[in-house]
């Protein structure tokens, strides 16, 4: 956030870019149809020009604007932003911001339909150097469930290009998506998803409620002890390569932090003892997790 823009609330973005410049180039999210997801259920989907981006970054004090390394393009998911006006946008912020390392944005599925390799090319060029991907999980039957509208083998396709781009890939997986269901087929679909890709970064969240109380009706959630076992398998079948795992939301109870294949173990270790402490509090293990956000 950047108190001298006047942004519409609320902003979401990742805690990696906490130190960022943010500006919103869209309003909300092109794929809000997303049945778990209660992030931009409050916003019209829009796209904003050059025209008003040039003007909040006009905002922005020159002496200021020396100090400012990395930005993230909000809201849902930027990449959606058309092709040509990105191209402006990027160039526009390489010349106000003379420090500019890096640019970010959240990338749905259906923003990566929009750009082919060469187009992604492009824009990693232009300094967009890391996209933030919601796989949710690697088992279609749970994509199906929370309508995210596309299959694990297509999404994987879709990231592989960005990643021949030489874009970096920050994947998020959301632990208890699949209820009591498919809570296996759910983390050896993920497990298996992340080693076919090895994305920079994968992080696990934890499903918690945020206007999707619907959602909450059509699975069985999982208590404190079954997210710990759903997260133990995840762990125990994933054999990424160069890839950081995170395990940090606030909504997790379980942090992790490593990197595959250098900690695995130690990653399956800290699972593994987690688990025998919950199982040594069978009413805490049974428990099902009350996190919630109320305010957006």
């Amino acid at each position: 956030m950047f108190y001298h823009i006047n942004y519409q609330e609320p902003v979401f973005r990742p805690p990696s870019e906490a130190r960022s410049l943010i500006l919103q180039a869209t309003i909300g999210c092109s794929q809000n149809q997303c049945r778990f997801c209660g992030m931009y259920k409050m916003k019209k989907f829009s796209v904003r020009s050059v025209a008003e981006l040039a003007q909040d970054i006009a905002q922005i004090p020159l002496q200021q604007r020396q100090y400012i390394q990395r930005v993230f393009l909000a809201d849902g998911d930027a990449l959606i932003y058309p092709h040509g006006s990105l191209l402006e946008l990027l160039d526009m912020l390489q010349q106000q911001l003379p420090r500019l390392t890096r640019v970010a944005s959240y990338a749905s599925p259906r923003s990566l339909t929009t750009k082919n390799v060469e187009q992604l090319r492009q824009l990693r060029d232009r300094k967009l150097r890391i996209l933030y991907f919601g796989l949710e999980s690697g088992d279609d039957e749970t994509l199906r469930l929370a309508n995210k509208g596309f299959e694990a083998q297509h999404m994987l396709e879709l990231c592989h290009q960005a990643k021949n781009a030489g874009i970096k890939l920050s994947v998020t997986a959301i632990l208890g998506l699949a209820g009591r269901q498919r809570s296996v087929e759910h983390a050896l679909a993920t497990a298996g998803w992340i080693n076919a890709l090895s994305p920079e970064y994968f992080s696990l969240l934890t499903m918690f409620r945020r206007h999707n109380d619907d959602y909450f009706n059509h699975i069985e959630p999982l208590s404190h002890g079954e997210i710990l076992e759903e997260t133990t398998l995840i762990l125990e079948n994933l054999s990424p390569q160069k890839t950081i795992l995170r395990s940090n939301h606030v909504s997790n109870f379980l942090n992790l932090a490593g990197s595959y294949p250098k900690d695995r173990e130690k990653l399956i270790d800290a699972a593994h003892r987690a688990l025998a402490q919950a199982r040594s509090d069978m009413p805490w293990f049974n428990q099902v997790p009350s996190y919630c956000e109320e305010f957006y």
